[in-house]
């Protein structure tokens, strides 16, 4: 027994179809005869309820006496009532209208069991795999005992599903690594960056006149070396930074981002003008990613527009929408799929700016479960940054 379901088990699917549906059809046969012989009795029986009539001759014996009950010659039977027509007719009709019916029954069970026996399990391994995959959880595995069709694709999926996980394992490491090497070498670099500082600041002080300006230039990269380094250290903060969520008025907390947007577009000449389209209440939010992801988009703007910077709060959803716009010349259409990327700038004097900018807001966002979009827009360009909050409530 033991051994046929193996054998089952282990059938191709197109074998297990045709076996299902012939075993199913051999039954839809039986019925139908079955079927058949019950209503040929019926209508025998209902027949049979009716006295014959006609001459009956009887057997005697020397006596003239009756032996038996007799035998009709020309036996005749009474007509049949309407009622029992109808039914001995409908007896007739019935196994033509069962064989096909029994026949339909029979493939859908077939098709039904084929389905429970053969597909259902496989199928919601898979279901259950590739929805743990599409979550970033690799910590499982998945088997269907069988070498069928199936069975052979949940054992390739297993198979895949393990080469992700070492290879999802091995880019962790790598990432790490390479986390560790940029903080080591930003640390190491931080000494002789001093000491250089420090004999660079002796040769500014000397009397020869070739020998200050050379100084003075060196001084310039031996700056931009130290803002380079502070980018990395600070990079390599953020990238393990998650947001820690405080109780915060949302109307004083969008009041103080205006005025220090305000502050930086004036110093500038930039005109700031402000949207507020979100209401009084209490948001569940760290200040410090919002803050910091504000700033880096007013600061980028100030660089760019002409004229002015138009700054947007609304409530999106389950979160803070933040839009950030300028009328300056907006983003190149050739590499706007790059802007956030690190270290990319389209600036041609990088001595002060190395390109992290929107990098660093879209780290932010994402690390608060939110996102960074570049919006398209006829005149300059357009930043949106979304924040998730667990909850706020209104006032």
């Amino acid at each position: 027994m033991d051994k046929m379901k193996r054998t089952l088990r282990d059938l191709s699917l197109p074998g297990s179809l045709v076996f299902y549906i012939v075993i199913f059809v051999m039954l839809a046969l039986v019925l139908s005869v079955m079927t058949n012989s019950i209503c040929e009795r019926a209508a025998e029986a209902i027949r049979m309820s009716y006295p014959a009539s006609g001459e009956k001759n009887y057997l005697t014996n020397e006596q003239g006496e009756r032996l038996g009950d007799g035998v009709y010659i020309g036996k005749e039977f009474v007509p049949l009532s309407p009622s029992d027509e109808r039914t001995i007719n409908l007896l007739k009709l019935l196994p033509l209208i069962a064989a096909p019916v029994y026949s339909a029954l029979c493939i859908i069970a077939a098709a039904l069991l084929f389905y429970r026996k053969k597909l259902r399990k496989p199928l919601a391994e898979l279901r259950t795999a590739s929805e743990k995959i599409s979550n970033n959880d690799l910590d499982f595995s998945i088997g269907y005992d069988s070498k069928d069709e199936l069975g052979r694709l949940v054992g390739s999926f297993e198979t895949m599903r393990a080469m992700l996980a070492n290879n999802f394992s091995e880019m962790w490491r790598q990432v790490e690594e390479r986390k560790r090497l940029n903080a080591t070498f930003a640390h190491d670099l931080r000494t002789p960056l001093a000491v250089l500082k420090g004999y660079n600041e002796m040769l500014q002080s000397s009397e020869h006149a070739q020998t200050k300006e050379i100084a003075v230039t060196m001084g310039k990269h031996l700056s931009r070396m130290e803002a380079y380094v502070n980018s990395v250290s600070n990079l390599r903060r953020l990238e393990d930074t998650r947001p820690e969520y405080k109780t915060v008025p949302l109307q004083q907390f969008v009041s103080s981002l205006q005025e220090s947007a305000l502050i930086l577009c004036t110093q500038n000449g930039k005109k700031l003008l402000m949207q507020n389209k979100t209401v009084d209440c209490d948001i569940l939010m760290d200040k410090m990613f919002v803050s910091e992801v504000c700033n880096n988009l007013i600061a980028n703007a100030v660089r760019f527009a002409q004229t002015s910077i138009t700054l947007s709060f609304s409530l999106q959803g389950n979160g803070l929408l933040l839009s950030v716009s300028d009328d300056g010349k907006g983003f190149d259409k050739k590499t706007v799929h790059k802007v956030t990327s690190p270290y990319f700038t389209e600036e041609t004097e990088r001595s002060e700016h190395f390109g992290l900018g929107l990098y660093i807001c879209k780290l932010l966002c994402e690390n608060y479960g939110g996102y960074l979009k570049i919006a398209d827009v006829s005149n300059g360009a357009r930043v949106l940054a979304f924040f998730k909050t667990p909850s706020f409530e209104k006032k």
